[in-house]
């Protein structure tokens, strides 16, 4: 897989209406998958936790804001995220940006089975890190 770096927006609720807006527009394959999908109490059931936008160019991903997020922000946050399976150099990468930025989600094994984690850099951008764990790769070795 490698690693790649794609634009992830975050929407205040309407990111099902925005991707299939996009989709209109650029073509490709869209997959939506809802809160309910991943059993995410707390969350709006019909709320979007990940949408995915495949072109033959490009793919651009998108979110709902976590609830109450929206009070903090107007319009759309957009976020810089590295998916990938390379998890000693990402980790690292992530520990690089939180050292003068704000861990927003330490980096943990999530429902879908990957690590994921969100950081924001001393300049105000936020990060995403999604790591597909190789197989064997123990906990031990997560970042505490």
């Amino acid at each position: 897989m490698g690693i790649s770096v794609l634009p992830y927006l975050n929407f205040a609720g309407n990111t099902r209406e925005a991707m299939t807006y996009y989709q209109g527009i650029f073509g490709g394959t869209l997959s939506i998958s809802s809160f309910a999908d991943f059993g995410m109490e707390g969350m709006p059931a019909d709320g979007t936790m990940h949408s995915e936008l495949v072109h033959e160019l490009f793919t651009v991903m998108a979110t709902d804001a976590m609830p109450g997020a929206e009070a903090t922000w107007n319009g759309t946050r957009n976020y810089i995220c590295f998916i990938g399976d390379q998890p000693e150099q990402m980790i690292g990468w992530y520990d690089a940006l939180a050292a003068e930025g704000t861990t927003d989600q330490p980096l943990e094994k999530q429902v879908w089975g990957d690590m994921f984690g969100v950081v924001k850099d001393k300049f105000g951008i936020e990060w995403m890190f999604n790591i597909a764990l190789p197989e064997g790769w123990a906990q031990t070795q997560a970042p505490a």
